[in-house]
This record gives structure tokens, C-alpha cells and sequence, in this order.
């Protein structure tokens, strides 16, 4: 998603307001006979607001290493600013090669490197939403994880 900037001379509401409140908010910062000019260029994209899947799947991987046999960054397969391969082995032994994208990631092979066309495999918006789909053992892992983590403040005593 690229998020773009607002448009010269408005304000825009902020978020939990009514629509009511959100109308009196808008502002015109010039008169209404003179044309707004806007100096961003519906084209161009500031590379700072665009994620870069690369690094989206690196933080993936380190994101949920713990809970399955083998996670990595395919090095195989051509990665790209809007896409991102990843290799996954569940705990049952199981491997997977995941797209990431924007819309999210999905099942694309059932081998490290390999990308099966065919395959029309539905998106999840995280992963730890896939590998609950996938593994009872990412499950039993991330659940034994979040326990040992609530042991720990509880004896901080947070």
C-alpha cells in the first residue's frame, strides 16, 4: 500500500471523530475560485513509504523462527520490492514455499524453491495465521511461548 500525502489546503479529520465533527474540521486554505494546485505528482512514489518485501519477509522469518524446524529467505528464487519468497519446514516435517506480498502471504509450492502456478492457495493477512492453518506444532509452540512469556510478568510481578 503506498500511502500518499493529503492534498494541498485541506485538513483532514482524525480518526474516531463523527461525521458531523469531521465536516467542521475541513478547512480551504485558499479561495474557492482559485484552483488548487497540488505539487505531488500522482506517478511518483517516495521509496521511504513503500514497503520493500525483502526485508518484510526477513522480519517474517525472525518473527516465528521459534516455533518451526527451518525458516529462510529463499535465495533461489527472485525476490523484488512488491515480492518476497519464503521456505518454511513445520515442526510435522511438512515444507512449504510462501509468497509474500502486499495482499498478505499464501502457500505457492509444497517444496523450498518451488513456485506451482496452478496453485490458487487463499492469502493470510499474517503468519501466524498460515502456520495455524498448517502446523498444530507452530500452534502448540506459539502457544507454550505466549505462557512462558505471561509466567515471566507475572514473577516481574508487572
Amino acid at each position: 500500500m503506498i500511502r500518499r500525502p493529503p492534498r494541498v489546503g485541506w485538513k483532514l479529520p482524525q480518526a474516531g471523530r463523527t461525521q458531523a465533527a469531521a465536516e467542521e474540521v475541513m478547512e480551504i486554505d485558499c479561495q474557492p475560485e482559485e484552483p488548487i494546485v497540488s505539487s505531488f505528482d500522482d506517478d511518483s512514489v517516495e521509496l521511504g513509504d513503500v514497503k520493500d518485501m525483502r526485508l518484510e519477509a526477513e522480519a517474517v522469518v525472525n518473527d516465528v523462527l521459534f516455533a518451526v524446524t527451518e525458516m529462510h529467505v529463499s535465495q533461489s528464487l527472485t525476490s523484488a520490492s512488491d515480492v518476497a519468497f519464503i521456505n518454511v519446514e513445520t515442526r510435522e516435517g511438512n515444507r512449504y514455499c510462501l509468497e509474500l506480498t502486499e495482499a498478505g502471504l499464501r502457500v505457492v509450492g509444497y517444496a523450498f524453491n518451488q513456485v506451482d502456478e496452478d496453485l490458487n492457495n487463499q492469502y493470510h493477512e499474517t503468519v501466524y495465521s498460515l502456520l495455524d492453518t498448517l502446523s498444530p506444532g507452530y500452534r502448540e509452540a506459539f502457544g507454550n511461548a505466549l505462557l512462558q512469556r505471561l509466567e515471566r510478568l507475572k514473577q516481574n510481578g508487572r
